[in-house]
C-alpha cells in the first residue's frame, strides 16, 4: 500500500533510524553515519514510490533497488523488515556469527535484497544491467540505485554512467547520498568532486538536487524523474551524515563505529522524541 501522508513517512524514517542504532549497538559494529543519512530516501522509495510486494519478493514485474553503498546495510534491513519481507526480530542478529544479516547485504540470504553489494562502485553497473534487461524484455520495471558521495570517486561509477546514457535508460534512477563526509573526512577535501550535478549532466543524465532529509522534496523529485524520457536520471540528495542523533551529525568519526551504552541510550532517547503524532 502506497503511503502518501508526509507525517507517516517521517515516522517510518525515524523507525529506520532507531533500528539502525539498535543493530549497530547490538553488534558493536557497523556504519551508523551513512545509514542514518539515507533513512528518509529509503522510507520514500519503499513506502511511496516502488512497485513491490513483500509477498512476491521475486516477482519479475517488481521495481529493483540496489544499495551500492552496501556498508549501510542496517538501513536496508530496517526498511525491508518494516515493509514485511522478514521479521524485525532478525535485526537483532546483525553481524552475528551464522546470521544472514551480514555486514553487507546478500541477495541469496535476505528476502527483498535485489543485489549483493559491498565493493564500492559496482552497484551502478549492476543497476544498469537490470535496467537494460527491463528494456530488452519489455518488463516495465524501474531500477533505483543508492550510492554514497565518497563512492562516486570510483571510476566504475562513471563507466556505468556512460553506459546508462548511451542506452537511453530512462528507467534507471541513481540517488547520491550527498552527506559530504566519508571515512577519511570531508569528501571535497579528499577527492575534490566539485559540482556533482554538472558532472552527471555532462554524462547525459537528467540531474536535480534536493533536500534528501525532507520527505516532501524527495517525493517530488522521484515523481519528476519518472516523467523524463530518453535519458537516465540522478537525484543528488543533500543529507546530513548521522541525521537524527545530535552527537553523530556531521561527524565523520561515526562513519564506521558503534556507540557505547551511554551513547546508545542518548541516541535512542533523541530519536524517540522525534515522532509526529
Amino acid at each position: 500500500m502506497k503511503i502518501t501522508k508526509i507525517e507517516a513517512l517521517e515516522n517510518i524514517a525515524n523507525d529506520i533510524r532507531i533500528d539502525v542504532i539498535e543493530q549497530v549497538y547490538s553488534a558493536q559494529s557497523g556504519h551508523p553515519g551513512g545509514a542514518l543519512s539515507c533513512a528518509d530516501i529509503l522510507a520514500v522509495l519503499y513506502f511511496n514510490q516502488m512497485n513491490i510486494d513483500p509477498k512476491k519478493p521475486d516477482s519479475q514485474e517488481r521495481d529493483r533497488f540496489v544499495l551500492s553503498k552496501g556498508h549501510c546495510s542496517t538501513a536496508l534491513y530496517a526498511v525491508l523488515a518494516r515493509k514485511g519481507y522478514f521479521s524485525r526480530e532478525l535485526l537483532k542478529d546483525f553481524r552475528k556469527i551464522g546470521s544472514n544479516m551480514q555486514g553487507h547485504p546478500d541477495m541469496n540470504k535476505v528476502p527483498g535484497v535485489d543485489m549483493t553489494t559491498g565493493s564500492l562502485g559496482q552497484g551502478l553497473s549492476a543497476s544498469v544491467g537490470m535496467a537494460l534487461a527491463s528494456k530488452m524484455n519489455s518488463a516495465g520495471y524501474r531500477v533505483y540505485c543508492l550510492v554514497g558521495d565518497g563512492e562516486i570517486e570510483e571510476g566504475q561509477i562513471w563507466e556505468a554512467a556512460m553506459s546508462a546514457s548511451k542506452n537511453k535508460l530512462d528507467n534507471i534512477c541513481l540517488i547520491v547520498d550527498h552527506n559530504h563526509l566519508q571515512i577519511d573526512g570531508n569528501v571535497e577535501n579528499v577527492a575534490g568532486l566539485m559540482d556533482i550535478k554538472e558532472k552527471f549532466e555532462s554524462f547525459g543524465f537528467y540531474a536535480l538536487t534536493v533536500d534528501g532529509n525532507n520527505i516532501e522534496s524527495l517525493i517530488h523529485a522521484f515523481d519528476t524523474v519518472k516523467q523524463k524520457k530518453g535519458m537516465p536520471s540522478v537525484i543528488i540528495a543533500e543529507t546530513v551524515k548521522g541525521k537524527g542523533v545530535s552527537f553523530m551529525e556531521n561527524d565523520a568519526s561515526w562513519h564506521g563505529k558503534a556507540p557505547n551504552e551511554e551513547q546508545y541510550k542518548q541516541a535512542i532517547n533523541e530519536l524517540k522524541l522525534k515522532y509526529i503524532e
